[in-house]
């Protein structure tokens, strides 16, 4: 794992969650304006000053945040529930941007991490979901498109994620890219995918996770006829609000046509700024909509998560103290331990 340095005198404030069973017990880091004096130590009964320092060394912000990072790491030995049969989710928002392929890679990544088997599939052309699980995307890889055009078995396209137990992926390679042009001649262009994983033994996994494309084409329109659930990243600003209706309008004209068991199973709030009123209005806004649906976690912008696939890792793997990390952490264990009672929402 790449060691990261601190780049300046400034350490923001962050916000660390820790949880204990199921419940949560928050502790906030102040990470700022922490200046602990070795005068003021010394000052006082040199007997005591040693170890005195030595408690006040240990409890400076840094200090408090390294804690932090050994208790996320302490936590990867918790077993989560795993669900009575296997649930495929759709990672899905027309709207670039947004932060599908990181949702969907570091949930993956938290759920394997804690006793769930876990399949990636990347369905995305540009292929982002399997760079930052580190697939190897040579030319002449076999991919999700050989499974869309050519009937070939997901099984044997499916790939071990490195350092990842429990965790696969189907990667995509460019060749996606003319995948729709080619699926409109062929018969049920828009159930190839759900026939795959008809064919593929999902008793042997917990969770497909289907990382969707920026679009509403032909390749989105096969993640949501193969899937039960749809989960929507939604960035805390007001463009990503405009495009929720047509998103929500198409998953209803699925449902309709083509698969009446669809329906919206989570929401989750990503790049979520506390200091701009804007992200504090739109997240009142998208839970006002969508009620439970919304994950109580919310995804802070994070200098980790974008770092992460530059070394072809998840932030989970890449930095587990950071606050981005964490965020998806407290998400995916949300999303393991909540059960599917929104299932009366179809």
């Amino acid at each position: 794992m790449p060691h990261n340095h601190s780049d300046g005198a400034h350490v923001p404030r962050e916000t660390f969650h820790y949880y204990e069973g199921q419940g949560s017990v928050p502790a906030e880091i102040e990470m700022s304006g922490a200046h602990v004096s070795r005068e003021t130590a010394l000052d006082r009964n040199p007997s005591q000053a040693v170890g005195e320092d030595l408690v006040a060394d240990f409890d400076t912000p840094i200090a408090r945040a390294a804690r932090a990072a050994m208790s996320a790491r302490g936590r990867t030995g918790e077993t989560w529930p795993r669900p009575e049969r296997c649930r495929i989710m759709s990672v899905a928002n027309q709207k670039g941007g947004v932060g599908k392929t990181t949702t969907t890679v570091n949930l993956a990544v938290a759920l394997a991490m804690h006793g769930n088997r876990v399949l990636v599939v990347d369905l995305d052309p540009q292929g982002n979901a399997s760079t930052a699980l580190g697939m190897e995307r040579a030319v002449d890889s076999r991919s999700i498109y050989h499974c869309l055009v050519e009937d070939e078995e997901l099984r044997e396209l499916a790939r071990p994620v490195p350092d990842v137990p429990n965790l696969w992926c189907v990667p995509a390679t460019i060749d996606l890219a003319g995948a729709e042009i080619e699926l409109v001649s062929l018969v049920a262009r828009e159930s190839r995918l759900k026939r795959a994983f008809s064919a593929y033994d999902a008793k042997d996994l917990d969770y497909i996770l289907i990382d969707c494309p920026p679009s509403l084409g032909l390749l989105t329109v096969n993640a949501m006829v193969a899937c039960e659930e749809v989960l929507i990243p939604i960035q805390c600003e007001y463009y990503a609000l405009e495009g929720v209706g047509q998103l929500l309008r198409n998953i209803e004209l699925v449902k309709s046509h083509l698969n009446p068991e669809l329906f919206i199973s989570t929401v989750l709030l990503t790049m979520y700024d506390g200091r701009t009123r804007l992200a504090s209005q739109v997240a009142e806004e998208v839970r006002g909509h969508f009620g439970d649906l919304v994950l109580k976690t919310m995804i802070p912008r994070s200098v980790r998560v974008s770092e992460a696939p530059s070394y072809g890792q998840s932030v989970m793997t890449y930095d587990p103290g950071s606050t981005g990390a964490m965020a998806y952490l407290d998400a995916a264990r949300e999303l393991a331990f909540r059960t599917q009672s929104h299932r009366e929402n179809r």
